[in-house]
């Protein structure tokens, strides 16, 4: 076996190969959605522009929040006021809130927004319904 070669490789030259990191541009949106989807299991809070570009989003299973704490109100709370900070330097202000879901989390998630200084310009429901799809499963006799 022969003996391994190691190049040294100087920070000027590495800059030369690549070229210096440039920070990206913090980006300025004012207007956006709040997409809440609240469920039995967890909290989900995704904030877009007025385009449907997702900007930030937190889930309670993503802070942490482990088995059935993730389903409960204070949980969709902490989740909502994680994003906020990021909304801030976002300078946003206006958000229409879409709500999808039936769960403890959803209402709490609605009032953190609310209280966090943000003006609430519409508020809707997204929650599918069914329209008599699918055939459900006989009745289990015990």
């Amino acid at each position: 076996m022969g003996k391994r070669r190691i190049k040294e490789i100087k920070s000027d030259q590495v800059l030369k190969k690549h070229g210096p990191k440039k920070k990206k541009p913090r980006r300025i949106v004012t207007k956006g959605q709040a997409h809440i989807k609240s469920s039995y299991n967890n909290t989900m809070v995704t904030i877009t522009d007025t385009k449907g570009d997702v900007l930030v989003w937190a889930s309670a299973g993503s802070l942490g929040f482990k088995g059935p704490k993730k389903a409960t109100s204070y949980a969709a709370s902490t989740v909502v006021r994680s994003l906020v900070d990021a909304l801030k330097k976002m300078k946003m202000e206006e958000l229409d809130v879409l709500v999808k879901g039936i769960g403890s989390g959803r209402n709490t998630a609605i009032k953190t927004l609310a209280q966090s200084g943000f003006t609430i310009t519409s508020l809707r429901d997204v929650t599918t319904l069914p329209h008599n799809g699918c055939r459900p499963r006989k009745i289990r006799k015990v």
